[in-house]
């Protein structure tokens, strides 16, 4: 028989995968999770679930720390955030799921690889460009694009039928996807974005109105545009995020509610919430402002864009990717230092920030007396900035449009 690989993650929707790809492309399904920090209740007893479901193996991969430290210190260190609010949680966490899905592909000489994913979503696209790369000898087998099942009923009538234990209900419930960067919710209530969230959509962080009323102050450490310590001492990648994560979620901080664009054309709702790493964004951003050159900062910030946008799109593994990687890794260069910042009531504020890097002047920056700037120096830098609107001003007149308005 020939194999095939399947994502697994236990869910309704891999679990029935199992018993369809085997009755229709008569193949041995083998099936691999990888940890990348969705917590112990959904992996504990995942192995046998496969089994149970008729995988011929089944492989759980902790991929933790690769996850942080190959897809989301890069994205970090770029500041790259979808549309300037989505930090990226699900599109970081493809990349290496794709990757060690290739490498068990391989390593079982498999013909096929599968997945779970839908024919509306992004991940269909981010793992499937993930297996052209890494495994182009491979066979994409997508089941949603295929068999006839069409709605979450369809699917659990077709789990009971073929005797596949699942935990799945018939209400119709929010689609959750959890990893150590973050956990998002769609779907149920929430394809309405004139409805406010319910309350039982949060899983992760405190109401904030209900967060401390005393606010909590974090230093976090950062070397090169990564962060390496906080607490007062150093951190490993898994530890560090682990750590934010409770302090963020106890305060409120990470929520996140937004209508997108997702890469198949359709706008969609999604509600995030990414503790930890708000607040390693509201630290490092700060930090790249004391440390960072005005124009390199600010080609950083277009670059960003265009970062998140790849990510986003599932194309992590383009050489347009690792390009804008080494950049950011050189524009990085000199951001390191700690920054303090501040936990409360659902907001991540830096308070503090210092650094041997800083290319704060309080000399040149004082409204006292100082030295290294000579006021009487900026009278002609001001008649030569102002010179191109004084020009065109004579050649084309003084109208503006707000003389146009009182007119």
């Amino acid at each position: 028989m020939d194999k095939l690989v399947l994502a697994y993650s236990g869910g309704l929707d891999t679990s029935i995968a199992i018993p369809w790809l085997r009755e229709h492309y008569g193949v041995e399904v083998h099936a691999i999770c990888g940890d990348v920090g969705q917590g112990e209740e959904e992996l504990v007893g995942l192995e046998e679930k496969a089994l149970a479901s008729g995988a011929a193996s089944a492989r759980v991969v902790d991929l933790r720390e690769r996850f942080v430290t190959h897809c989301v210190w890069p994205a970090l260190r770029a500041l790259a955030t979808y549309e300037g609010r989505y930090l990226l949680g699900t599109s970081l966490a493809r990349p290496v799921l794709a990757e060690a899905q290739v490498a068990f592909a391989k390593e079982l000489g498999a013909r096929y690889v599968s997945h779970g994913c839908t024919g509306k979503g992004n991940d269909q696209v981010r793992f499937e460009l993930g297996f052209m790369t890494l495994g182009p000898e491979l066979e994409i087998i997508a089941p949603w694009r295929e068999w006839e099942i069409e709605s979450r009923e369809d699917a659990i009538d077709y789990a009971e039928k073929a005797g596949i234990p699942i935990t799945a209900s018939r209400t119709k419930i929010y689609s959750r996807d959890r990893n150590l960067w973050h956990i998002s919710h769609e779907g149920g209530s929430l394809e309405d974005p004139g409805t406010a969230p319910p309350d039982d959509v949060w899983t992760w962080t405190v109401d904030p109105r209900q967060a401390p009323d005393a606010p909590q102050r974090v230093m976090i450490d950062f070397e090169a545009g990564v962060p390496v310590g906080a607490f007062g001492g150093q951190l490993g990648p898994v530890a560090l995020i682990e750590r934010l994560n409770a302090v963020g979620a106890a305060h409120g901080v990470g929520r996140v509610d937004i209508v997108e664009n997702r890469l198949v054309g359709m706008k969609s709702r999604g509600v995030y919430e990414t503790p930890g790493g708000t607040i390693l964004y509201e630290a490092l951003r700060s930090l790249r402002a004391l440390t960072m050159e005005r124009d390199l900062s600010r080609t950083c910030e277009r670059l960003a864009l265009e970062y998140a946008d790849v990510v986003y799109t599932g194309r992590w593994f383009h050489p347009l990717r690792e390009s804008l990687d080494a950049f950011f890794t050189a524009a990085n260069r000199d951001v390191s230092g700690s920054v303090t910042v501040e936990l409360y009531k659902g907001r991540a504020t830096t308070v503090a920030c210092t650094s041997t890097k800083s290319l704060y002047s309080e000399d040149l920056a004082t409204f006292g007396v100082g030295t290294g700037y000579d006021r009487v120096d900026s009278k002609g830098f001001v008649r030569l900035y102002g010179l191109p609107g004084q020009v065109a001003a004579r050649v084309h007149g003084t109208d503006s449009e707000l003389d146009t308005v009182r007119s």
